[in-house]
């Protein structure tokens, strides 16, 4: 990765594209990857650490998905040196087969990251996602 900021839309598609190497290759073998409440469904924030235990966490957590689709907004990235921190904007779409059909699960969120450079390439070291809203509703999906 030549710049931070790259790092957002690769993970996006990582996701989307469920692939494990992909988004393994985005994280520091340290890094830390913090989900809230709204996400875990539980009473405190869930940490996870190590990329392959971040792979697992996310790919398993939405293999039950018909698919997801994360569209990246705007990002405010502050770079010192090998070091860097974020802000990221992204709606994450959750599509699931509900009782009338196609349902969409849309999380507003931020990711509060932090980069470090590593043998030339940009990783996360740290991704903490905080839920601005949730909004659940029906979708048309082509095919289907």
């Amino acid at each position: 990765m030549n710049t931070p900021s790259e790092l957002a839309g690769r993970y996006a598609l990582a996701v989307d594209e469920r692939d494990r190497a992909a988004l393994a290759s985005l994280f520091t073998e340290d890094a830390e990857f913090v989900q809230p409440p709204a996400v875990t469904r539980g009473t405190e924030n869930v940490v996870t650490v190590g990329a392959g235990a971040i792979v697992a966490v996310v790919l398993d957590g939405t293999a039950h998905l018909h698919a997801t689709h994360h569209a990246v907004h705007q990002q405010v990235l502050d770079v010192e040196g090998d070091s860097a921190t974020g802000t990221v904007y992204c709606l994450a779409h959750h599509l699931y087969r509900g009782r009338d059909g196609i349902r969409d699960n849309a999380f507003a969120i931020r990711y509060r990251d932090e980069y470090t450079r590593v043998k030339g390439s940009w990783k996360i070291a740290r991704r903490e996602l905080v839920v601005d809203y949730i909004e659940d509703h029906a979708v048309t999906v082509p095919g289907l």
